[in-house]
């Protein structure tokens, strides 16, 4: 099973600016889309912003259109999550997400969580 790693979370102000990365490991590996989710305990979790496999197509959700911005280095299934301007209702974990070509079909892989807080 594949793991996707995840790093860049922590405190930041509000105001500021923080950047996300997430790494699906392995040569091997064939990605689709990527991008990431958010979570708040007790709610569900939410699209944050997605990039297709040719980075011409990307979504955002539209609390952090204008905001956020999501990239990725294809050659190593690499994906980024520029935040700035961060608010304190950004605060949440934040998962990352991967359509991984498994066993002929593609499947859907997350990651473990980071944790970003954004203090007022």
């Amino acid at each position: 099973q594949v793991h996707l790693v995840e790093s860049g979370g922590g405190l930041v102000q509000a105001g500021g600016s923080l950047t996300l990365s997430c790494t699906a490991p392995g040569n091997r590996l064939t990605t689709n889309t990527m991008g990431w989710h958010r979570q708040v305990p007790g709610k569900q979790r939410d699209l944050v912003a997605t990039i297709s496999s040719s980075t011409r197509i990307t979504k955002y959700g539209d609390s952090v259109k204008g905001r956020f911005t999501v990239s990725r280095v294809k050659a190593n299934n690499t994906v980024f999550l520029q935040m700035n301007s961060l608010r304190p209702d950004d605060t949440a974990v934040y998962y990352c997400y991967a359509e991984i070509w498994n066993m002929g079909a593609w499947v859907d892989t997350w990651g473990k969580g980071t944790l970003v807080t954004v203090s007022s």
